[in-house]
C-alpha cells in the first residue's frame, strides 16, 4: 500500500476522533438533556418534583460559595439527592429538607467569612427562586405547576449568567447540565400542562 491509500482512511480516522472528542467535551449537555428526560417521562409529581429540582439547583450555586470551591457544588447535588431519599423514607418533605438544608449552606458560608458578594448573590437566588418554589406548592395544581416549570426555566436563564460569566464558584460544566436540565424540563412540562 502506498502513503496515498492510507491517507484517505488516516483522515477518517482522525476525524471520527475529532468527532467523539467533541462529543465528549460537551458531556455536561448530555447529563443535563437525561435528567430533563428522566424527570419528564417519569412525569413529575406536580409542581412539587419541579420545585425540589428549582432548589437543590440553587442550594448547588450556595454550596459553592458557601465553601468558596466550584467542586462543592458537584458533591451538593450528590448531597441533595440523597436527603431527597432520606426524606421520603422518613415520611417528610424533600423541598422542606432541602430548603433547611440550603440555608445551612448560608450560615456556613456567612461563619467562614466567605467573599461576601458572591455569597450574597447566590442567597439571593436561593431565596427567590425558593420562594417561588414554595407559592407553587400552595397554588391550585394547575397555576402551581405552570409556576413551577416558570420558575425553573427563570433558573435556566441564572445558570446562563453564570456559565458566560463565570462567577461565584460556580464550575461551567455545572452550569451548562442545569441550563441543559431546566430549560427544557420546564418547556416539557408547560407542553404538558397545556396539552392535557
Amino acid at each position: 500500500m502506498t502513503s496515498s491509500t492510507q491517507a484517505p482512511h488516516t483522515h477518517r480516522v482522525h476525524g471520527g476522533l475529532a468527532a467523539i472528542a467533541a462529543i465528549a467535551r460537551r458531556w455536561p449537555i448530555a447529563l443535563g438533556l437525561l435528567a430533563a428526560a428522566a424527570s419528564t417521562l417519569t412525569g413529575p409529581n406536580g409542581a412539587a418534583d419541579l420545585a425540589m429540582i428549582v432548589v437543590i439547583a440553587a442550594s448547588c450555586y450556595v454550596a459553592a460559595a458557601a465553601f468558596a470551591r466550584p467542586a462543592a457544588a458537584w458533591v451538593w447535588v450528590v448531597v441533595a439527592s440523597a436527603l431527597v431519599v432520606a426524606a421520603r423514607l422518613l415520611d417528610v418533605s424533600p423541598l422542606l429538607v432541602n430548603l433547611v438544608a440550603g440555608t445551612a449552606l448560608v450560615v456556613l458560608g456567612i461563619v467562614r467569612g466567605v467573599a461576601r458578594p458572591a455569597l450574597a448573590r447566590q442567597t439571593a437566588g436561593f431565596v427567590g427562586y425558593g420562594l417561588l418554589a414554595l407559592v407553587a406548592l400552595v397554588l391550585p395544581p394547575a397555576p402551581g405547576l405552570v409556576l413551577a416549570a416558570v420558575t425553573l426555566m427563570g433558573h435556566g436563564v441564572w445558570d446562563l449568567w453564570h456559565l458566560r460569566r463565570h462567577r461565584d464558584q460556580v464550575p461551567p460544566p455545572l452550569a451548562e447540565a442545569c441550563v441543559a436540565l431546566d430549560v427544557p424540563a420546564g418547556l416539557a412540562v408547560l407542553v404538558l400542562a397545556f396539552l392535557v
